[in-house]
């Protein structure tokens, strides 16, 4: 077996989410439709599993997704594909390419236009897409009464019906850093799992609210942390928008930050305005530790 990570973008609009689920269209799905077909036709088996780095929502875009499946076939296995001639020998066209380029570019064949492969390459030892992830980046985009929405990017933004104060979300955004439980801003079924071993415990380093220099003029609330617990991003963003919006104060953000259990006035703002914007993971020497220390603690959250 070889693990291959796979480096992928998406347009998550017409995806019922992540995760496979019959009778649904989602990114796993066809993704592993795609890994399945491209295996068949070099003659390996097309079992496999996919790991992602993070789960998104239906409607939740993604821009730098990680994923790993495991391969029964070396990098350096002979090429047997339905451009082999009647002989069994490969064709020139397949003698010129290795098992990584090949795969590559049969899954980019396999896959809808809303689905972009832009790696392949073989994982270092040690390496798990969910558990070896050390931080993973979001980016929610706003067009509020000030933004001059561009058409091309309407898909990926949320418009806000009133003018939104930047700076005052900014501050906000700024108080929720840090190494805390953000239980509040969870989905209730994740913080009950917190009872049995789960942890709503996150470290966000960065939660940033600024407006686009460009045109648009698009406000985009950047958040970068160890992990999330689904739905946590959205309800981070619909925190500052109400108080950037004038609807509750700072006050009203630090009774809700300290609270056990989900607040029930916190807004989960619509999944369209949310893109995973990138995956980070530590050097390759160090993956199976990460990997070991966030399977312990997050294995029943996202």
């Amino acid at each position: 077996m070889t693990r291959y990570r796979l480096d992928l973008a998406y347009d998550g609009t017409d995806f019922h989410g992540w995760a496979a689920q019959p009778g649904q269209r989602t990114v796993q799905g066809v993704l592993q439709d795609a890994i399945a077909a491209a295996l068949a036709t070099l003659d390996l088996p097309p079992d496999c599993a996919i790991t992602v780095a993070g789960r998104t929502d239906s409607g939740v875009h993604a821009r730098g997704q990680v994923v790993h499946v495991d391969v029964q076939a070396d990098p350096a296995t002979p090429l047997r594909s339905a451009q082999d001639d009647e002989n069994g020998a490969p064709s020139s066209c397949a003698k010129s390419q290795d098992l990584v380029t090949t795969l590559t570019r049969l899954i980019s064949r396999g896959l809808p236009g809303d689905v972009s492969l832009h790696h392949v390459t073989p994982a270092p030892d040690g390496f798990d897409a969910r558990f070896s992830a050390t931080g993973r980046t979001y980016c929610y985009r706003l067009w509020d009464d000030v933004s001059v929405p561009f058409p091309a990017l309407g898909r990926m933004v949320t418009p806000a019906p009133w003018c939104l104060d930047v700076d005052t979300m900014a501050q906000a955004a700024a108080s929720l850093t840090g190494l805390r439980d953000f239980a509040p801003f969870c989905r209730a079924h994740d913080a009950a799992k917190a009872a049995h071993g789960a942890t709503t415990i996150r470290h966000l380093r960065r939660f940033d609210v600024v407006r686009a220099a460009d045109p648009s003029r698009t406000i985009e609330c950047w958040l970068e942390a160890d992990a999330f617990c689904q739905s946590m991003v959205r309800s981070l963003v619909g925190a500052v928008v109400t108080i950037g919006g004038g609807r509750h104060d700072l006050a009203w953000l630090t009774g809700v930050a300290t609270g056990k259990a989900r607040a029930s006035d916190v807004p989960v703002l619509p999944p369209k305005g949310l893109t995973l914007e990138s995956v980070t993971y530590p050097p390759a020497d160090q993956l199976a530790a990460r990997a070991e220390i966030a399977r312990n603690t997050r294995e029943p959250l996202l």
